[in-house]
């Protein structure tokens, strides 16, 4: 499909073309739900503890005699019913990683940019480099391109001058387009593309994917 290409005051200068198997595809809403809670689940570490009444501390001798006390009957301080005694059923460490299929996947992250394109929340920037990393470039930029929200800007090489600049605008982000992933992309209200990272997706997740 054809796309408008801008130059880096936001303005259109053009058209580019996007191959509709990855941004004009039917959004998977069940897929790339199924996506993101795989991301978050695997984002956890798993480190949570809690000591069972073997492995408090305390001493297995019987506080008191069984009979004549008048109490109820006990056994060792280390029970759960004492303070400071051990927890029952309470958590363990263990992985939360999820598994997904990588056909899945793709389609996943498919989905989500089919679904910014179809919301006309994707921007394509003819030459996002700059001379110098300069907060008010970008600034310029998000005001031309009418962007108020969170903004993620994608990148295909090390364009450090633009990764600085965003580095002071807390509603932008920046990754490099290899690493481009659902959860980053449905995060974001809006997506910034460099063309180079255009033809890198589109190198990716297109047809002519070797890996596929």
């Amino acid at each position: 499909m054809k796309f408008p290409i801008r130059n880096i005051q936001g303005e259109t200068t053009g058209e580019i073309e996007l191959q509709d198997e990855i941004f004009a595809i039917e959004p998977n809403e069940a897929v790339m739900h199924q996506a993101v809670k795989r991301q978050l689940a695997n984002k956890r570490q798993g480190t949570h503890d809690t000591k069972t009444r073997a492995e408090v501390a305390g001493g297995t001798r019987k506080l008191y005699k069984q009979k004549g006390t008048g109490h109820a009957r006990q056994g060792d301080n280390r029970a759960p019913h004492w303070r400071k005694g051990g927890i029952v059923g309470g958590p363990t460490p263990r992985s939360y990683e999820q598994s997904m299929p990588k056909k899945m996947r793709r389609l996943a992250l498919k989905s989500a940019l089919s679904a910014k394109a179809k919301a006309n929340e994707i921007f394509v920037i003819d030459n996002l480099k700059f001379d110098a990393p300069k907060t008010k470039q970008m600034t310029q930029l998000l005001d031309g391109l009418a962007v108020k929200e969170k903004a993620l800007v994608l990148l295909a090489g090390n364009e450090e001058n633009v990764v600085t600049s965003c580095r002071n605008l807390g509603s932008v982000t920046t990754l490099n387009a290899k690493y481009l992933n659902v959860l980053a992309v449905l995060s974001h209200e809006a997506l910034i593309l460099s063309r180079d990272a255009v033809e890198l997706i589109q190198e990716t997740y297109g047809s002519h994917d070797a890996h596929l």
